[in-house]
C-alpha cells in the first residue's frame, strides 16, 4: 500500500504550540512515530509538509497514480481552500481528513473536504496519521 500524507500549513511549529500545554510533540516525533507503524508492513509512505496550497495540489496531482491512499491535516484549508476539494474529487484516492483535538476545531467542524474524504480522524497530534493509515489498511 503506497500512502501520501500530506501535513498543511504551520504543523512544523505542533512543538511550540504542545510546550505551551506541558507536552513534547513535534513534527519529527510524529513521523518517527508513523515511520515505526509502518516497519515491517507492506506500507510505504510519501511524507510532505507544507504551508504553500500550490505545493499540496501540485504534490497530490503527481501522486495520483502512485498513492492508494492519502491522509491530509488540512488545518486551516479545510475551511476555505475549494482547489484543494476540486483537487481531492478528481484525482479520485481515498482521502483521509486528520486534525488535532487541542487545535481549534472549526477546522474540523466547517470542512469543506468532508464531502469528498472517506473519513474524519479528530485525535491528538501524535496519534492522527497512526490512526488514518490504520484505517486505509482495515479499507
Amino acid at each position: 500500500m503506497n500512502i501520501l500524507i500530506i501535513q498543511g500549513p504551520n504543523l512544523n511549529l505542533i512543538g511550540v504550540k504542545s510546550a505551551k500545554q506541558g507536552k513534547r510533540i513535534t513534527l519529527d516525533k510524529i513521523n518517527k512515530g508513523i515511520r515505526r507503524y509502518i516497519r515491517e508492513k507492506d506500507i510505504y509512505v510519501k511524507i510532505y509538509q507544507t504551508h504553500s496550497i500550490n505545493k499540496a495540489v501540485t504534490l497530490l496531482q503527481r501522486n495520483r497514480n502512485w498513492a492508494n491512499g492519502i491522509i491530509i491535516a488540512p488545518g486551516v484549508w479545510s475551511t476555505y481552500e475549494a482547489v484543494l476539494l476540486d483537487t481531492l474529487e478528481l484525482i479520485g484516492v481515498p482521502t483521509i481528513e486528520v486534525y488535532n483535538k487541542d487545535d481549534n476545531d472549526n477546522y474540523a467542524t466547517n470542512s469543506l473536504l468532508s464531502t469528498v474524504c472517506i473519513k474524519k480522524i479528530v485525535v491528538p497530534a501524535d496519534e492522527m496519521f497512526v490512526n488514518g493509515i490504520k484505517y486505509l489498511e482495515k479499507s
